[in-house]
């Protein structure tokens, strides 16, 4: 716990499963939480929830696909806390749609929020970074769909490769500055986007029954279930510490062995 006092982190999609999972436990480790989320009032909740259970918490709303309003959060955070140590690039969009079915508009709908929101949430946390007079982490969430392509996720997997792309180019770009970037990817959660992606499937008579595709997909783990938000605290934990400082440009699988790689 130690090694996150005090530390100030911005989180995007702060109020969705993972996001809510990390800033909760993140905060209850002493750490100020900037929750970033499309909607101010969701934010405000959750960062009211954590100060009345006596952590530090801001609630910011932002578009990560518009550069002035992730700018302006990162500001926010280093106006409340003093600075920004680190950057959760956690905000997330899913569709599914049959490889054929794929529209130009399906394509930027995804990809400007899981790829675009991603390199400019990078690209102002260097800023800040550098203004602070260097060093700092970056952290993505990146998906097993990062490793793999599934046919009615293409779009969605497109853009997870680009994230763990990104982190590798970052990695090098900044490694000299003391900028770490690091992703980890998640499996199938009990979240709801996954709720987006089972109705999604049943919509373009994919499967029939109700989180048909979500069992099915999670029993591939090896260990036997599908993953909660809780488990990815952990990761989240190591990255965001000083314990992580001598790793960049990782993808941890987080997904109950899912994927070997």
């Amino acid at each position: 716990m130690p090694k996150l006092r005090d530390k100030s982190i911005v989180i995007t999609g702060a109020t969705g499963g993972i996001g809510a999972a990390i800033a909760r436990a993140l905060a209850a480790d002493g750490a100020a939480i900037t929750v970033a989320d499309l909607a101010q009032d969701a934010a405000d909740r959750l960062a009211g929830e954590i100060t009345a259970a006596g952590g530090k918490a801001i609630g910011v709303a932002v578009d990560v696909r518009e550069r002035a309003q992730v700018r302006a959060m990162l500001d926010k955070a280093a106006e409340a806390f003093g600075r920004v140590d680190v950057l959760f690039n956690n905000a997330g969009v899913a569709q599914t749609r049959p490889f054929l079915d794929i529209t130009e508009e399906d394509w930027r709908f995804v990809t400007d929020v899981n790829a675009l929101g991603v390199l400019i949430g990078m690209q102002e946390a260097v800023k800040t970074f550098r203004h602070q007079g260097g060093g700092g982490k970056i952290i993505n969430t990146a998906s097993i769909a990062a490793k793999q392509g599934y046919e009615p996720l293409a779009h969605y997997c497109a853009s997870k490769f680009a994230v763990v792309a990104m982190t590798q180019a970052a990695a090098r770009a900044f490694g000299k500055e003391g900028i770490t970037a690091n992703c980890f990817c998640p499996g199938v959660v009990a979240t709801p986007m996954w709720d987006v992606i089972d109705k999604g499937f049943r919509d373009n008579k994919l499967t029939t029954k109700e989180n048909e595709a979500f069992d099915t997909f999670a029993a591939t783990a090896v260990l036997g279930r599908a993953s909660r938000p809780d488990d990815l605290v952990g990761v989240a934990r190591y990255l965001a510490s000083t314990d992580s400082d001598f790793m960049t440009g990782q993808s941890l699988m987080v997904d109950g062995g899912m994927v070997f790689i």
